[in-house]
């Protein structure tokens, strides 16, 4: 009974939830994941969504009264770039599920992003990109137009990344299997929709003041540093992330069962274990697996294994897909070499 429970408590070290940390080993619960990762994540949300609302709150203010376009057209080019913005995260999240994992396609988007402010703030101060040389012009110059609107594209390319990913990210850093952290999971989430509240009372409110009031140029450069800062912060929180491995496109395997399904529509359904095609052990460290439901049952002939195939090592992915199971596990080894379930 007590190497059980001394077993237990080592195991507790650990964190069994298919995330590694960043040296892409098991993570350990004391030093990975919960508030000490998650505060990284929201500090960057914060910073992005201040930096967002601000822009938006006043964008046709700025295409009409600095640009000068008329209204028509300044509407126009909002709902351009909304709608742009509005499409990148599908995007986004499929690259990162798919290829890129989340960190790194916030940390991508982090740069694109900070590259569009960088480039709204040029805009404002260095002389050949200002919209004129007098304060007050009739028709600013082309290649100020160019610049601005090339700056709100990349912040809209930035955005691609961090809507899908974010707060998904923060959400990897608790652990569901573990009661306490599964408390807190819950107050992130509390804490997250009171960043952007907030986030959004200072983008409509301080941000839209300075442009109205001080300068659109000193605006834009105090949002630039609060990003570049809160990008530093979040890469420096590295070590202390739980990471998920991306996955692949997603298309591929649904196309594969959805066929193999219909190849074998004809066969009598049977929950005959053995003649249904489990994971096999050497892709046993994948992942997570989505748990076995009952629901679209037509779909499980994919995993029933034809008779004429029963044996074979190999099988066609096109004619036979897994069954999944809730009890998949993966072997590790520690800093000691001692092999941890995970």
């Amino acid at each position: 009974m007590e190497k059980r429970n001394e077993a237990e408590r080592k195991d507790e070290k650990w964190v069994h939830d298919a995330s590694v940390d960043y040296k892409g080993r098991v993570p350990l619960r004391a030093s990975t994941g919960v508030w000490k990762a998650s505060l990284f994540v929201l500090t960057i949300e914060f910073s992005e969504r201040v930096t967002f609302f601000g822009l938006a709150t006043n964008l046709i203010s700025y295409l009409t009264q600095v640009i000068h376009q008329d209204l028509k057209t300044a509407v126009k080019n909002v709902n351009y770039w909304t709608g742009t913005t509005t499409i990148m995260p599908l995007i986004g999240g499929f690259l990162a599920d798919a290829y890129t994992g989340r960190f790194l396609m916030v940390l991508l988007s982090s740069l694109v992003y900070l590259a569009g402010l960088s480039l709204l703030t040029m805009s404002e101060f260095i002389p050949s990109l200002k919209p004129c040389k007098i304060k007050l012009c009739p028709r600013p110059r082309k290649i100020h137009e160019v610049v601005f609107f090339l700056a709100l594209y990349c912040i809209s390319f930035g955005t691609g990344g961090y809507k899908p990913c974010l707060e998904s990210f923060g959400a990897d850093q608790f652990d569901d299997d573990h009661p306490q952290e599964r408390k807190k999971k819950a107050s992130f989430f509390n804490w997250w929709n009171f960043a952007m509240c907030l986030a959004l009372l200072l983008g409509v409110t301080v941000v839209v003041y300075v442009q109205d009031n001080v300068s659109w140029g000193v605006a834009s450069l105090l949002l630039t540093i609060l990003m570049a800062i809160t990008i530093i912060a979040f890469y420096l929180g590295k070590s202390f992330y739980r990471y998920r491995s991306p996955g692949g496109n997603p298309f591929t395997p649904i196309l594969q069962v959805v066929i193999a399904a219909i190849r074998k529509r004809k066969l009598a359904f049977h929950s005959n274990s053995d003649l249904l095609y489990e994971i096999p052990k050497s892709e046993d460290s994948k992942g997570r697996l989505l748990t076995h439901t009952s629901r679209l049952r037509f779909l499980d002939k994919a995993a029933m294994i034809e008779e004429k195939y029963v044996g074979q090592r190999d099988h066609n992915p096109w004619r036979l897909a897994t069954v999944t199971k809730t009890t998949k596990r993966r072997v590790m080894e520690d800093d000691d070499g001692v092999e941890i379930i995970a």
